[in-house]
């Protein structure tokens, strides 16, 4: 008798119908866990904070009056040149050119998002077409891409990308190029992975059978299939290229001066830390906050789609 079978055995009784089990797929139940986990929710939240700064920075600068760029020498550095530390006229202090540390931070969020976000989807974008095709293809095409992602893998990533950024110059776009160049083999022998066990599936078979072509089985009927450890890697791919932007403008390979960047104050803080704390700690605290809360969101998004997750329970 099955769950929705009637209870009693007189006909005068009445008939108690028991609740139907409503299925749900693992892209339902993993949303489900996520909106239920308190630290995906305040991670997301975090995130959203972070991005509302990139957005809102041209209206704080409004706001407040201060150009990012603009050197304030008279009001924005001691008599003896250092920056003045938090004040009624800068809310976060100035740096040592008498520039608005508050508005060169909200500034900062732009450039990292920017260069995180457009890295990330560039990396997984050139790495799932490589990984699809590795895989589906196998033997020679599988060989010679397989090859080419250990060789980009097996790359000082940080040594030849500084050496490549002083050859061509530094600048947003070409750092956004490098960061992506050396993350999507990554992406790539993930997906290859996974679609060799997935191009096996007898619904595979049975669209070959029908005559579909190559483009549509892999991007209609097996990448759906492999989607799910792709987005975990891309939340966690974000913070990583948030950090390498955050090196590279550091090293003054990153983006060109005076273009706020989080990393790029950190290098121009490090002779005044002793006297300006606010210089170093605020971008600093901004690139911490933003790569931990991105690194949490992964976790979060890779035990929603664990089957074996057990952390939170979904209703």
């Amino acid at each position: 008798m099955s769950t929705a079978a009637a209870l009693g055995t007189g006909s005068g009784e009445a008939v108690v119908q028991a609740p139907a089990i409503e299925g749900r797929s693992p892209w339902r139940l993993a949303y489900d866990r996520l909106r239920h986990d308190p630290v995906a929710v305040g991670s997301a939240l975090v995130i959203v904070l972070i991005s509302l700064m990139a957005v809102l920075a041209p209206v704080v600068s409004a706001l407040v009056g201060h150009g990012p760029d603009v050197q304030y020498r008279t009001t924005g550095l001691s008599p003896a040149g250092i920056p003045v530390a938090p004040n009624g006229t800068f809310l976060l202090g100035t740096d040592e050119l008498g520039r608005d540390v508050l508005v060169r931070v909200f500034y900062g969020a732009q450039i990292s998002l920017l260069a995180g976000v457009v890295a990330s989807v560039a990396a997984v974008a050139v790495g799932v077409v490589i990984g699809l095709a590795a895989g589906y293809f196998g033997r020679f095409v599988d060989t010679v891409l397989a090859r080419f992602m250990d060789v980009v893998l097996s790359m000082p990533y940080l040594v030849f990308a500084i050496a490549l950024i002083a050859v061509v110059g530094p600048g947003l776009p070409v750092s956004i190029a490098v960061i992506a160049f050396f993350s999507f083999a990554s992406v790539g022998r993930i997906v290859r992975g996974q679609v060799l066990s997935v191009a096996q599936k007898e619904f595979v078979e049975a669209a070959r059978s029908l005559g579909a072509g190559d483009l549509r089985i892999m991007f209609i009927d097996i990448l759906p299939n492999v989607l799910a450890p792709v987005i975990v890697y891309t939340t966690l791919l974000i913070p990583l290229s948030i950090v390498f932007e955050a090196t590279l403008s550091f090293l003054g390979l990153g983006v060109t001066p005076p273009t706020a960047s989080w990393g790029g104050m950190l290098s121009e803080s490090l002779q005044y830390y002793q006297v300006a704390w606010w210089y170093v700690v605020l971008p600093g605290a901004a690139l911490l906050v933003t790569t931990l809360a991105f690194n949490l969101l992964g976790d979060s998004v890779r035990d929603a789609f664990d089957p074996r997750y057990t952390r939170t329970t979904a209703t």
